[in-house]
């Protein structure tokens, strides 16, 4: 996937200051890691006549299918050869827009430390991208980009140059050049028309995608002849954020016709945005899920497994239904800062009567962790090398088993939807392996008939229809038919000790 901006210069207006708007120098050949690939960017010429930047994404095809599990378009569901075999190593798309806006993120907001005078400046522009998708064919890249200053030379790619009766294919050739914008101008023209020429975005397209058209539209958008189609194109054809971005769009051009501020077009933009809720993180809603699923458990005295920095102890410790708190770390350094941050060594006697931290592996039995309503591994599975899953398994449902076991993990397949996680990373250092959502039900389902526990499953945070959510939530409850046959029989057991010693 190639794209190229040249600009031209004088001694006295040197081309080379496209590195200062870049950010990049023109010496230096470099690579950013992206959640789907490796961006380069390198200077094919740079002289003060004439400079060239050229961005390569390398994108991990590979990656993107095991990350996205055959679904949306981490893999095309159409057949397993098309997961391999795809245009996304090659053709401009919203994977090249991202990486657009992660690599000259300053150029594309219109800043320059350096050299803050060059951002506003126009200057000879022309933007090369030797395959791009085009639905809708060469006369719609036109209308895209003729009626925002560009100069536009499209071909079409033939399907097969030795058998130009077969037509066109979906790709072109593009060329645009213009000498009247900025490259910040350029830059967010690309950004918002290339996946709306694809007619695809690569990752799940969520309210906050509207935020992101209305910025990189600012100044362009709201006046362009084909603003419909780009809204809806751009938008992956949802309805509700269509209609919201176009509402927000009429905004704007009132308030120009007018020569006012849209917040005084619209005077309820102001309250909206002061009562405007942010958006929830994933670690909150998860404690949120884990403290409602012991709710519902009636649990009291509770195991916090692998408790960490006592985030959740703290959460717990709020909610006087949970009378008993035990939080256990193989790491006396987490365990530390866990007694900081609950200020144990300040906490009144009632309350410290609640709570209580010891250091404890989970890859062996400990008759302290028996007893107990329930036990939460809240992030734990993953830290441990695979096969140490049966020692842990046993430890937790065969010696403690209490009533309820709460365990979460992270989603694998929801991976492709972090824009900022490098191709075929796991999203911590420490972590051995991420399971998909088959995998995780495939293990829980074994664990919980082994052991007489009964099990549902839970998502948490948004439920991407095609990749699932970001964390998931398994609840074990242990069989009371189980249990008590468990008791019977150990109360048997040592009934007949008692009468062979009497």
């Amino acid at each position: 996937m190639f794209l190229t901006i040249s600009t031209t210069g004088t001694p006295e207006r040197p081309a080379t200051d496209l590195g200062f708007l870049l950010h990049k120098h023109p010496d230096n050949a470099q690579a950013f890691s992206t959640s789907y690939g490796t961006a380069h960017v390198l200077y094919p010429e740079a002289s003060a006549e004439r400079c060239t930047v050229a961005l390569l994404l390398e994108v991990d095809a590979v990656g993107l299918v095991r990350r996205g599990k055959g679904k949306g378009r981490g893999g095309a569901p159409d057949a397993a050869l098309a997961q391999y075999v795809n245009d996304r190593p090659y053709a401009a798309s919203s994977l090249l827009a991202v990486a657009l806006s992660s690599v000259f993120s300053s150029a594309m907001k219109g800043t320059c430390r350096a050299r803050p005078e060059l951002p506003g400046s126009v200057r000879p522009l022309r933007i090369e991208i030797p395959a791009l998708p085009a639905r809708g064919g060469t006369d719609l890249v036109v209308k895209l980009f003729e009626p925002l200053g560009w100069a536009v030379t499209v071909d079409a790619v033939p399907l097969d140059t030795e058998f130009p009766e077969w037509g066109d294919s979906r790709y072109v050739r593009l060329v645009l050049e213009s000498e009247t914008l900025t490259l910040a101008e350029a830059l967010r023209h690309l950004y918002v028309l290339l996946p709306v020429l694809d007619d695809a975005k690569h990752y799940w397209v969520a309210s906050d995608e509207v935020d992101k058209l209305l910025r990189a539209g600012e100044g362009w958008l709201p006046d362009h002849p084909e603003h419909k189609l780009i809204t809806s194109r751009y938008l992956s054809r949802r309805w509700s954020l269509t209609r919201q971005a176009m509402e927000r769009l009429e905004l704007v051009r009132l308030a120009e016709t007018d020569d006012s501020e849209v917040e005084e077009i619209d005077n309820a933009v102001e309250a909206e945005n002061e009562t405007e809720e942010k958006p929830t993180p994933l670690a909150v809603q998860r404690r949120d899920a884990i403290i409602g699923a012991l709710r519902s458990a009636g649990a009291g005295r509770v195991l916090d497994l692998g408790c960490g920095q006592g985030q959740l102890v703290q959460a717990l410790l709020k909610d006087p239904r949970f009378t008993e708190i035990v939080g256990v770390d193989v790491s006396v350094r987490a365990l530390t800062i866990a007694s900081r941050r609950l200020k144990l060594d300040r906490m009144g006697e009632r309350q410290a009567s609640r709570v209580t931290l010891f250091q404890g592996s989970l890859a062996y039995t400990d008759k302290r962790l028996t007893g107990y309503d329930a036990a939460v591994l809240s992030e734990v599975v993953e830290h441990l090398d695979p096969p140490r899953l049966p020692a842990l398994e046993y430890a937790v449902f065969g010696s403690a088993r209490p009533r309820t076991v709460l365990v979460t993990t992270p989603n694998v397949e929801y991976n492709v939807r972090w824009e900022s996680l490098p191709a075929g990373h796991v999203r911590h250092g420490d972590h051995r392996f991420e399971w998909t959502r088959a995998e995780f039900r495939a293990w829980a389902d074994a664990v919980a008939e082994r052991h007489g526990y009964g099990v549902e499953f839970v998502p948490i945070g948004p439920d991407d229809p095609e990749v699932g959510p970001p964390t998931q939530m398994a609840v074990f409850s242990l069989n009371t038919a189980t249990d008590t046959a468990t008791d019977t029989a150990t109360t048997g057991t040592t009934n007949e000790k008692e009468a062979k010693a009497a």
